[in-house]
């Protein structure tokens, strides 16, 4: 199967695309779309959209795995990233994908084994996993395939 993770943002937006058959998983492609900081929303968002929609047409991914927001200190960058969140959440049902939302928690815990994990330590649970030969990097990048590893097949069942 092959999935597709998300690390929303509007700045930074970490993808992570692994096929996975089994207990093996596989990194297939991996990186950030990142946009201007001065641009406007609305153009970021667009952006975002045509690089994800793309990344989606090429890849061919099955399902996307999405970071949910769940704490956010500033309201406005939350706000702005509940709208890319949107974007992103849009290109995959465009592209008929089912999708999966997590929380940074759930994903830290289903990866390490420690809700509360740091980014090193989600960095080298991806890099032994997918048998990388250096740490994934940026973080964002690494949440994306952190997201990507901890689907399972039973979580579209309950959606």
């Amino acid at each position: 199967m092959r999935i597709l993770g998300i690390d929303p943002g509007t700045g930074i937006v970490g993808f992570g695309v692994i096929d996975a058959n089994g207990q093996k998983k596989t990194l297939v492609d991996a990186g950030v779309i990142r946009t201007r900081p001065h641009q406007p929303l609305d153009d970021r968002l667009i952006e975002i959209h045509e690089e994800i929609s793309s990344i989606i047409k090429e890849t061919k991914p099955e399902v996307m795995v999405i970071e949910k927001l769940f704490f956010a200190r500033n309201v406005t960058t939350a706000i702005s990233v509940s709208h890319a969140r949107g974007v992103l959440m849009l290109a995959g049902k465009q592209a008929k994908l089912p999708i999966i939302e997590l929380t940074p928690l759930e994903i830290k815990q289903s990866l390490t084994g420690y809700g509360k994990a740091t980014k090193n330590q989600v960095q080298q649970m991806v890099q032994t996993m997918l048998q990388l030969s250096e740490l994934p990097k940026p973080d964002d990048c690494a949440d994306a395939l952190a997201a990507a590893l901890c689907y399972e097949p039973s979580m579209a069942l309950s959606k």
